[in-house]
Order: structure tokens, then sequence, then C-alpha cells
């Protein structure tokens, strides 16, 4: 096996393992590598355990408060450098010096958490961009300033330490060359694709439905940037402007603008037409794409969003679904002929977007057959699986 007796400790910050879907994907493919893979993660409500072993994998999870206001992030941060930082030194200590420290983000601090272990030992660093955070800065706050300053000098310090770089598209690889200061043969990329064989492709459940004849699912974060208030105003049009009452809206998933998105669907009216589940499980949300005759991405259009690529959106054409999204620059190289392109911002071009294609099912099926191809043909994990093994080979000398 390539990474034979290779050991391995993934650090990732912004959400619990197996739960992250690509960390997890990439901890399992460096196990079938033959590398010893440990993670180092948060722990949540839904997975509470400070450790566990999941199919060979070692996994230490540790407290991480909520933030909701800006001094909230810095006890979030000291608090995960903290424990990052203990958990390493156990990593190390039990386990003996780690091959590799491979740090995923967001935050892009992690390299100070893993600077003694890198700097003292034979351990290498490698970055794994997941998130490009000065651009969603500006998505957030709208302004450069101070904050945005100090995010882009932690970006600059985690490339300059980092050994080889892992990005998730071309535009993120230009990003790693330009603003990192890389070499094009110290960066990888290795898209976020579905593994094929853990979705879960069934029948229609018309029970899903509650009765409407037709259903549009979302399955992402509730958050800013994500536009699901954009989303909600093109409801509102298909609803009271198009007399449409036959369409059900099922929009999964949670984050911090949760109960303002739903205190908004009841403000408009919707509700009877708009269900906000919340976190779902996997047969769940398996039974809504399943059954679901369109999927949506109303990702607001920014400069973050136009050159990241949306996990949302693989998920969609892995299950064979048409695709309604803004007109973003990666989520036009994903998705293709897939999906159909609003204006961006439009609302009401969106809503029309989604109502042709409910109006006009074979062309999108076919729309859906074209993603569900693309996934299996060209942007499945199986795809990049090798990439992953590839970076590592190169950051180790193999």
């Amino acid at each position: 096996m390539e990474l034979a007796q290779k050991k391995v400790c993934i650090v990732v910050e912004n959400l619990p393992v197996p739960f992250d879907r690509r960390v997890w994907q990439e901890a399992l493919s460096l196990r079938d590598a033959g590398a010893s893979v440990t993670v180092i993660c948060p722990k949540t409500k839904a997975y509470p355990l400070e450790y566990e072993e999941i199919d060979g994998i070692r996994i230490y999870r540790h407290y991480l408060p909520e933030a909701n206001r800006t001094l909230d992030y810095f006890k979030e941060y000291l608090t995960a450098l903290y424990h990052e930082f203990r958990l390493l030194f156990h990593v190390f200590r039990t386990q003996g010096t780690q091959d590799v420290i491979h740090a995923c983000n967001p935050p892009d601090l992690i390299f100070i958490a893993a600077a003694p272990f890198f700097f003292f030992t034979r351990c290498r660093f490698l970055f794994d961009h997941h998130d490009i955070n000065p651009e969603l800065w500006i998505a957030k706050f709208g302004k450069k300033g101070l904050g945005y300053q100090a995010i882009l000098f932690v970006e600059k310090m985690t490339y300059f330490f980092a050994k080889h770089v892992i990005v998730t598209n071309e535009s993120y690889k230009e990003i790693a060359q330009k603003r990192g200061k890389k070499k094009e043969d110290h960066i990888t990329v290795v898209r976020s694709g579905p593994d094929l064989s853990k979705i879960k492709i069934g029948p229609p459940k018309e029970s899903v439905k509650n009765g409407f004849r037709f259903l549009v699912g979302y399955v992402g974060v509730m958050g800013q940037q994500e536009g699901i208030d954009l989303l909600l105003k093109s409801v509102e049009y298909i609803v009271k402007e198009k007399k449409r009452e036959d369409i059900r809206f099922c929009i999964m998933g949670s984050g911090p603008a949760l109960e303002e998105l739903r205190t908004l669907n009841k403000t408009l009216d919707l509700e009877k037409y708009v269900e906000f589940p919340g976190r779902v499980s996997n047969e769940f949300l398996a039974d809504v794409l399943n059954t679901a005759d369109v999927c949506v991405n109303p990702d607001i259009p920014s400069e973050m969003n136009d050159k990241s690529t949306m996990n949302k959106i693989m998920e969609y054409m892995a299950f064979g679904k048409p695709i309604v999204q803004y007109t973003l620059k990666e989520g036009q190289f994903s998705a293709d002929r897939s999906s159909l392109y609003a204006k961006n911002t439009d609302t009401n071009d969106f809503a029309e977007k989604i109502l042709w294609l409910l109006d006009h099912p074979e062309e999108a099926k076919e729309m859906g057959q074209f993603g569900r191809a693309r996934v299996e043909n060209e942007l499945s994990w199986n795809y990049e699986r090798p990439k992953l093994i590839s970076a590592y080979k190169k950051l180790l000398g193999l």
C-alpha cells in the first residue's frame, strides 16, 4: 500500500467527524492506502463522545463554545487552539511522531497549535483549503478592515508553513498560487466529490410531498451567504404572483440563521408551502432528494460563492436532480447542463426557472440524468481519491 506505516493526524475545527463528509472520505481513503489515521475535531450534541474508533479511524473530540458575537469568536478560537494542541500532544505521546498533520480550515489558525510539532519533529504540515475566509469576511460584513487584514495574515501564515496544499477547485488553486505564493507542484486539486456507494438512490415517497403535486428540495447551511431569504422571495412570487399552490419546498439544514429564516417564512405567510425541518437524518434526506422534482442552490452571488464548490450541488447531481441556481463560476463548472442559471439576485427569474422545470418534466429528467452521469464519470470521490494519495506521496517524497 502506498502509505503503509505512515501516521496521519487530521485536525478539523469546523465540524465533527464523521459528519464532515469530505474529511471522513479523506480519512477512510488514507486508511485504505495503509496509513494509521487519527482525527481531532469538535464534539456536538450529535457526536458527544470525547474518544471513539470508527472503521479503524481514531477520533478525539473536544469542547467548542458556539460563537454568535465578535468576542465569542476569540473565545471559540482560543478554546479550539488549546484543545487542538493538548490532543496533538497526546497523539504524539501515545502513538509516536506523526508523519503528517493535515489541517482543514476554517479557521486558518490550526498552524499555531501544530507549529511545535512540525518545528521540532520530522512531521510535515499539510493545508486542506476548504473555505476562502477573506472572501467569507466580505460576504458577511461587506467591508475590509482590521478583521479582514488579520484573516489575510493568518491565511498567508498557513500557506507559508504548509509543505503541500490541497484545494477543492481551480479557483482555490489560483488563490494558493497568487495569494499563498505556492508553486504549482506544491498544490493538488482534490474536489469534494460524493461517494456514490453512500448515496441511497430509491423510489420517490409521495408521503414526503404532504399532498402537494411537486416537491422542491434544498440541503445546506442556514447562514447569511446561503441566500435562503432570496429563495423565500422566489417562493412568495410563485405562490402570490403566479398563483401556484401545488408546490412544496423542503429546506433542510441547520445554522445560525435558521430561526430568523423560520420567522421570515411566517411573516411572508408561506408556512403552508415551506418547511424548515432543521438538521435531518440521512434517511429523511435521501427520501426528500429521491422524491424532489427540482433542487435549488440560491447562494448569494459574491466572490466567495463564485469561487467555491458547493457540496449540495454534488448531492443533487448524485441523486439525478435538475437544479436551479444563480450564475456563479464554480457552480456552473460543477453542474454544467444539469442546471438552469438565473440572473444574479433576480428572485423572480429564479422562480420562473423552477416553474419551467416543473412544467417541462422530460427536459428536467434529461438534465438530471446528465448530472448523474457527470458525477459517475468525472466528479465522484472515486476520481478524487487517487489525487489525495498523490498529494501525500509528493509531500512525503514517496
